[in-house]
């Protein structure tokens, strides 16, 4: 069994000349003279570097190809035709629209989320700029957070930095004012993320004393990679200017021999690269209480998908530090910026990781340690996702963290809004020729906000139709499970489909669950 697809993929752009290949390097069986070069290996022969990433980058999401070994679909939702809990077992009362999917974040659990899950940090990639509106909208008006990722004061082209500090960056005001401008009832929150280039710019201390922002993240990593951010600049004159804010620009836009080639067409392109953050827990909690100190309400930690001695600094520096929020992300996902082998073949899956995430939070938990309110993330993307990342890491893990298909929502939301705008709803034609016959949630949102509808981008539909529906096929699964509150989901809901899994994750393999009630019940 080949886990990887290695040297040719869709994400790519690449292709092999055979259909049979070498499963070690991805190589056709015969290489032939005179191939112009149609596999990675080959493309990287004239396109070096460029070949690394997903293609076309900064209009596409991404996330790994590898066909790990285990995964959630591994897991089984167990239901049960006896009793309610959460709510009278009266089959009158005990409906699946009244599941509670309301959950609580923050140390003193006041950050309100209508539904179990949060936006993941998108940050200054060209596909996040482009549909910033239309997710920040989406999250408000549906009570969920949404979190501003890395380095978008750092590209934003009209920031103003004196003596390396940000001082206004009308890119981060305008991310802040539209969700904020949305936010309804006190469900949500806007977090700004940070990394080194941030911090040493001041980013969350601008975002906090001069855009009113109360919670922030610092940010480890992610799942989809192991070293800092990278974006691809399309002018050298853009690449000099963020050279000089103090990013890593590949190759160099100072250099002479550089800029000849880039004047002849050679280099079309540059890449910005993030430093990679060195942690350690001292300058961890000095941080945290130096956000603290400048205003901050939460403070929360993203970490992506490390070796397990990592994943226990997390968990014990979040513990000692009492923050709001740990997010942990498990290898695999990622939204389309990260080289592509390595989203392919680092770090921890997610499954596995979050088995050892439950374990090393039982441990402190044990010892009376504070527990963070923990949020998985890598690769959820419909209900039954949710309902098992949630039930798996019970009782810390209160939400679920996405980026990838909230984006895919979002575009997706935009692409329609353009097909009906040009009279080409082939596609959409089954369901209508306006907004309001496609779009089976826009009638409930006209209701809801009355002209401010008009200004509701249709992404924003597209995402907030989009969590209606996880919102349902979640309540189905829960009142399946007849557990009708968040906080009553645990591994008990969950059954192991082979014994290789049921000693993975110790949930019980399904031959052997209520194994014990069985032989009560048989035997009365």
């Amino acid at each position: 069994m080949t886990l990887s697809r290695p040297n040719a993929s869709g994400a790519t752009e690449t292709r092999r000349r055979l259909s049979d290949y070498s499963p070690m390097s991805g190589l056709c069986v015969t290489c032939e003279e005179g191939c112009p070069g149609l596999c990675e290996v080959g493309m990287s022969a004239y396109r070096g570097p460029e070949m690394i990433y997903p293609r076309p980058f900064g209009k596409v999401t991404a996330a790994a190809q590898k066909d790990y070994p285990y995964d959630f679909s591994f897991l089984n939702i167990m239901g049960t035709a006896v009793g309610a809990i959460g709510l009278e077992a009266d089959s009158d009362v005990a409906l699946f629209p009244n599941v509670d999917l309301e959950t609580r974040l923050g140390a003193d659990g006041s950050i309100r989320l209508r539904y179990p899950w949060l936006i993941a940090g998108l940050g200054s990639t060209n596909i996040a700029k482009r549909h910033w509106d239309a997710l920040a909208i989406g999250a408000a008006i549906s009570g969920i957070p949404v979190t501003i990722g890395e380095n978008v004061c750092g590209m934003d082209p009209d920031a103003v930095i004196e003596d390396g500090r940000v001082v206004r960056s009308p890119d981060l005001e305008h991310r802040v004012q539209v969700y904020k401008r949305w936010q309804r009832d006190g469900y949500g929150e806007i977090i700004v993320q940070a990394n080194v280039e941030d911090t040493r710019l001041g980013v969350q201390e601008y975002a906090i004393e001069k855009l009113g922002v109360r919670a922030v993240e610092l940010k480890w990593g992610q799942g989809a990679k192991d070293i800092g951010g990278e974006v691809k600049l399309p002018t050298i004159e853009r690449a000099r200017q963020l050279k000089s804010r103090g990013y890593v620009v590949l190759p160099d836009p100072f250099d002479e021999t550089v800029e000849r080639a880039y004047r002849a067409g050679a280099i079309r392109e540059f890449e910005r690269h993030s430093r990679l953050g060195m942690v350690d827990k001292e300058s961890f909690l000095s941080r945290v209480q130096a956000l603290r100190d400048a205003g901050a309400k939460y403070v929360t930690l993203k970490t992506g998908a490390y070796r397990p001695a990592d994943l226990a600094r997390a968990v014990k520096y979040a513990s000692d530090a009492k923050i709001d929020l740990l997010t942990v992300d498990g290898a695999g996902g990622g939204t389309g910026m990260s080289p592509w082998r390595m989203m392919n073949e680092w770090g921890i899956p997610t499954l596995e990781i979050e088995v050892l995430l439950r374990e090393y939070l039982d441990r402190l938990a044990r010892r009376g340690a504070y527990i963070p309110p923990v949020a998985i993330a890598g690769g959820f993307s419909l209900e039954d996702h949710v309902f098992k990342g949630i039930a798996l890491g019970a009782p810390y893990v209160k939400a679920v963290a996405q980026a990838r298909a909230p984006l895919t929502a979002c575009m997706v939301g935009g692409t329609i809004g353009e097909i009906l705008a040009k009279g080409q709803g082939k596609i959409v034609s089954t369901y209508g020729k306006t907004v309001e016959e496609v779009f089976v949630l826009a009638e409930d949102l006209k209701a809801r906000f009355g002209e401010e509808y008009k200004e509701i981008p249709l992404g924003a539909i597209g995402l907030y139709s989009y969590y209606a529906r996880l919102a349902q096929g979640l309540r189905q699964l829960m009142a399946g499970a007849r557990k009708f509150a968040l906080r009553y989901l645990d591994r008990d809901d969950l059954a192991a489909l082979i014994r290789e899994v049921a000693a993975l994750t110790g949930v019980p393999y399904i031959m052997e669950v209520d194994r014990e009630e069985v032989e009560r019940i048989l035997s009365e």
